[in-house]
Parts: structure tokens; sequence; C-alpha cells
């Protein structure tokens, strides 16, 4: 990978999935039974969508991670390969099924996931041990929690080492360890992420600068709290930004946050400042909501450029 600082070069260890997706007019309550509009597959997990959106995005990415001997690893596999991205520390496990995640959307475009991680869950020494030779000569880390917590923290204490940036998504928040805050340059959680992690609800800028002050607190270089349709705050201990959110119009939620943080280590890596960086992510995560699914919403480069450029 190359070691030009205006050539993104990125590695995620994370989650390869594949969403199940079931779409309805509203969610059905507790014990009812919906008529659903449709039912479709679509390649996901977070780790998966973050490294197709860097792809999507310019950056030369290497995707560390597990899937099943199964149709739904190699359909997801040949995804990703289809994408550009460098697929060869991808283990095929013998012994445990490819992850799933079974999401109910709606039509305001809220969603409800329950996800089944299979493969991802087995991620152990093998990956880390990949992770690590995948890290020559890039730019950046991205970690989630879909895959096992202590795998993630090895990993990124080694990218430190290296002086690679580590940028992590802590979903879902409960199995972030309590020592990866120091690990972490970036940890980017939304609304919900933030408040399990500080204890703050998040309800607009304010609230959510008062989390990222707690997350600084705790030992991260910078905290990113993403607000939904309120925009997305950045803090370090000298700096604060806040990007208002992009008018787009949104019919999928599914992976915004996963584009965002893909854009966010994509313009880091090409030393974008951490204002720009912001805004270039805030308008990938807007995007990715004007399409259904996960990995096909992620907005192309020019996308983001335009949108920047010429908001409606």
């Amino acid at each position: 990978m190359p070691s030009n600082p205006r050539t993104a070069a990125i590695v995620v260890l994370g989650s390869i999935n594949m969403d199940l997706v079931a779409t309805m007019r509203r969610m059905p309550q507790q014990g009812e039974t919906l008529m659903g509009d449709a039912f479709f597959t679509a390649p996901g997990g977070k780790g998966a969508n973050q490294a197709v959106a860097a792809a999507k995005l310019g950056a030369q990415v290497r995707m560390v991670g597990r899937v099943g001997a199964d149709a739904f690893g190699k359909t997801l596999l040949d995804g990703l390969t289809a994408n550009g991205i460098d697929t060869q520390h991808i283990t095929i496990d013998p012994d445990n099924p490819t992850g799933i995640a079974m999401i109910l959307l709606d039509a305001a475009g809220d969603n409800r996931i329950v996800a089944v991680y299979g493969a991802n869950m087995a991620c152990g020494i093998t990956e880390l041990a990949a992770a690590k030779r995948a890290m020559a000569g890039a730019h950046a880390l991205m970690l989630q929690l879909e895959t096992p917590p202590d795998i993630s923290l090895a990993a990124a204490r080694y990218a430190r080492e290296q002086g690679l940036r580590v940028i992590w998504d802590p979903a879902p928040a409960a199995l972030f360890p309590r020592d990866a805050f120091a690990a972490a340059h970036i940890l980017t959680p939304n609304q919900s992420e933030a408040q399990a992690l500080t204890g703050i609800p998040i309800t607009d800028a304010a609230s959510a600068r008062a989390a990222a002050d707690a997350l600084l607190a705790k030992g991260v270089d910078i905290a990113v709290v993403k607000i939904g349709e309120q925009g997305a705050l950045a803090a370090t201990p000298t700096e604060r930004h806040y990007a208002p959110p992009f008018p787009v119009d949104a019919i999928d939620t599914v992976a915004a946050g996963d584009a965002f943080g893909a854009a966010l280590a994509v313009a880091l890596s090409e030393d974008k400042p951490l204002a720009a960086a912001l805004t270039f992510a805030s308008a990938a995560g807007a995007l990715a909501t004007t399409k259904p699914g996960a990995q096909d919403a992620m907005p192309a480069r020019q996308e983001v450029d335009a949108l920047i450029s010429h908001p409606r």
C-alpha cells in the first residue's frame, strides 16, 4: 500500500455480514404480525460497509475478517473484490457460518436490527496477525465492535506503535473495553453510543459537546459525536468543530454511520484538517441515506465533493 498521504491507505478489521432486509410501512408492536412490503438480501457488516465506503471514496483498502465456508461468504467476498478491496487477509471459517443481520426498515427510513455475528466472533490470533501484516504502509486502522473486542484492542495498540491513526466506531457500545479509550485516536459514537459511554443523554449540539469532553477525559485524542439529523461535532483538547446536517431526501438510515466513519478516515489520511474532514464525513453520511441498503448506498467521491460544493 502506498505511503503517499494524498492517497488514503486504510486497513479495516471488522465484521462481514449478509443483511436480510424486510421493508414495511411501520414497525410491528410486541406480539404483532405485519404484512411487509418487500424482502431482499444485501452485503453488510459494519467493517465491510466501512471498507466499501472508503474504497468508493478513493482509498486503497485492505479488509481483515472472517466469513463462513458457505454461499453468503462467497457472495460477500466477491462483492468486496468487485469494489477493489484487498481480501487476501479474510479467513474462510469451516466451522462457523457467515454473520447475518436481520433488518426491519419502515417507510420513514428508521430501522431495527438483530445481528447474529457467526464467523465474525471467531476472529482471533489469525486475524490479529493478518491485521499486523496488512498495516504495513497504511495510514489508518478502522475498528468496530462486531468482532472480539480483545483482538481489536490488540490491533489498535499495535497500530499506534506503528504510527497509524486508529479510528474506532464503538458499536455496540456495551462491548467497548475500558482500556480502549487510550488506544483509539478517534472515537465516533452516535447519540445512543455516546450516552452509553458517558451517561450523558445526547439531544443537541450542546449535549454532544459535553459527551465529547467526557470522552476526551477518558483518554481519546479526538471525540466525534454523530447527532443524526442535527449534524456532527468533533472535539480535541484544543479544538471544537460542528458540522450542520446536509439537506437530503433520506429514505434509509442503514449504514449512514459507516459512510461517515470511512469518509472521516479517508479525509484525515489525505491530511485534511479536522474541520474539513468532519464536513466531508457529514456529506458522505447524508448521501448514504438517499439510497436503500448498506454497501450499495455508499457514495462515490464525486458525489460527496458535489454535495459539499453545491449543498441543496
